[in-house]
Formats: C-alpha cells, sequence, structure tokens
C-alpha cells in the first residue's frame, strides 16, 4: 500500500515537472525523493513517470494514478480539520432524543437556536422517543444524549442523570368546558373529570406523575374514550374527549381548541432531566449546558 508521503511526493514531481523543483519545494534531498518515487512504482507494480533529459513526463498509467489521487492529499487535511473540530466541539453530528412530554418547544427549541447560531459547522439530528428507550440508546452510544421526563421507574447503567429545574403542571381544557375561564386552578377541582393520557405501569413520567398527584388528593383518575401518552392527547383535549394534566413546556404548544389553566398545588411540579453517557462528547456537553442555561431561564 503507498504511503501518504510517496503520494505527495509523486503529485509534487508530476506537478513540478521534474525531481530537482519537487526536491526544493518538498525540502528534501533529490536522491531521497527519487528513491521514494521507485520504491512507489514497485509497489504498483508499473511506471509512473518518463524520465527524460529535461524532466519528467507521465506515463498513461501514471496520468490515471494523478487524476484519481490528485484530491487525496487535500481530503486528508480537510478531514484532519473536520476532525479536529469535532474534538472541540465546533463540528459533526448531535444525536438528540426528547420525549412527548419534552416537546421541540419552549426551552428545548430556544437552546437548539442557541447552539446551532453558536456552532454552525454541527447537525443536529432529533428523534422523539420514550425515556426507557432514550435511556437505552444513550448507554449504547446511539444517541448523544435525551431529554426524558421523571420519574425513571428503570434505570440504566453507565449513563448520567442530570435533573432539570422543575415545572408548573398546567391543566389542559377543551377551549369550551365550564373552567377554561378559570384564572388558576386546583387539582381537586378535575376529580370528575374524565383524562386523555394512558397509564402505563411500566413506565414512569407523567404517566406516573399526574396519577400519583390525583392519588393523594383522594381520587383516581377517571380514563376517557380514548387515550394517548403522545402530544396527540392535545388533540383528544381539542376534541372533547376529556382533560390532560401537562407540563409548562406542553402548555407552550399553541394548541386550537385548547385552553391552558396552572394548577396552583405546591407540588403540582414535574421535572425532566438530560441523560448522559459518564463521559459525554464534547457537542453534548455544550449542548446540555445550552439547555439548562434556557430551562433555569
Amino acid at each position: 500500500m503507498p504511503s501518504l508521503r510517496q503520494i505527495r511526493y509523486f503529485l509534487s514531481v508530476a506537478d513540478l515537472g521534474g525531481f530537482t523543483p519537487a526536491a526544493a519545494a518538498l525540502h528534501v534531498a533529490q536522491p531521497a525523493l527519487s528513491r521514494q518515487i521507485a520504491q512507489l512504482e514497485e509497489e504498483l507494480g508499473f511506471a509512473l513517470l518518463r524520465r527524460e533529459p529535461r524532466g519528467v513526463s507521465l506515463t498513461e498509467a501514471g496520468a490515471l494514478f494523478r487524476q484519481r489521487v490528485g484530491g487525496l492529499e487535500e481530503e486528508l487535511r480537510s478531514a484532519a480539520e473536520d476532525a479536529r473540530r469535532l474534538h472541540r466541539g465546533e463540528g459533526g453530528v448531535l444525536r438528540l432524543l426528547h420525549s412527548s412530554s419534552t416537546p421541540l418547544a419552549g426551552p428545548l427549541l430556544a437552546a437548539l437556536q442557541d447552539f446551532t447560531r453558536d456552532q454552525p459547522r454541527v447537525r443536529v439530528d432529533v428523534d422523539r422517543l420514550s425515556s426507557e428507550q432514550q435511556q437505552e440508546a444513550v448507554a449504547q452510544g446511539r444517541a448523544d444524549l435525551g431529554l426524558a421526563r421523571l420519574p425513571l421507574l428503570r434505570q440504566e447503567g453507565g449513563i448520567e442523570i442530570r435533573p432539570l429545574p422543575e415545572e408548573r403542571l398546567w391543566a389542559a381544557l377543551p377551549a369550551g368546558h365550564a373552567l377554561a375561564g378559570a384564572s388558576v386552578l386546583a387539582l381537586g377541582d378535575l376529580a370528575d373529570e374524565c383524562f386523555v393520557f394512558a397509564v402505563h405501569r411500566e413506565r414512569g413520567g407523567l404517566a406516573r406523575r399526574v396519577p400519583d398527584l390525583c392519588l393523594a388528593r383522594g381520587f383516581t383518575p377517571r380514563l376517557a374514550p380514548v387515550t394517548s401518552r403522545k402530544t396527540a392527547m392535545l388533540n383528544l383535549v381539542a376534541a372533547g374527549f376529556g382533560i390532560a394534566v401537562v407540563p409548562a413546556a406542553m402548555a407552550s404548544l399553541a394548541t386550537p381548541g385548547v385552553h391552558f389553566v396552572p394548577l396552583a398545588d405546591a407540588d403540582a411540579l414535574a421535572r425532566a432531566a438530560l441523560l448522559l453517557p459518564l463521559r459525554p462528547s464534547a457537542l453534548a456537553a455544550a449542548f446540555a449546558d445550552a439547555l439548562q442555561r434556557r430551562w433555569s431561564a
């Protein structure tokens, strides 16, 4: 396999038309340059150059080889620079996950705007997974970081769980609902309502947090005829199937037909968390910092 040095020497000889000018440009002795080219030709099994009285010219095979490897040095230089930027967190792809209850809105969207403005060479690939699936993806290196909703009922090894500041919970009501005009509500005011969220015993997040808060007030949430764990639950609210209790990030979504009212209960709070590898990449660490600043604002 030809070495990069041999290819660089060959390109210089071919471009400058002779060993003497190439040796001067490369700052190497001419005999050493000649030996490297001879070794390259021997390894390839064919002549690259015709030695002539007034310099050299390319053989037919040499011209083809010159054409194919001509951009190799620049590609290597570019690859090295891209790798340096990636190491410094200034380039590459950031694979970001979020859950339905941490939607692409509010502080997450603001952090993405901040991050891409400060890191114009970085592309962010965003996907939505459940909190449980996020843990697995981050632990296995299929994602750089995640934004999940607490509580997490099962914790994967090999990741850091970094809680974010708590958010106020809001009631999401159909626009024509009798309580939609209230300026503030208590969870107890919702005891007779039908909830459109789906309860899953093996999952945490809002599906666990909201029922626990209701049970603490002496009632079990009644489920609506149609339920969902996704942001689509707001469409169900708009259609009049029932109500939902959502964090501030979801309340920031402009959903026609849905009216949001804050819950005044002192413990009507929800918390999200960043999921990071134990040794996050420079890009993941930079985005985590950007999100924490926005979440705390």
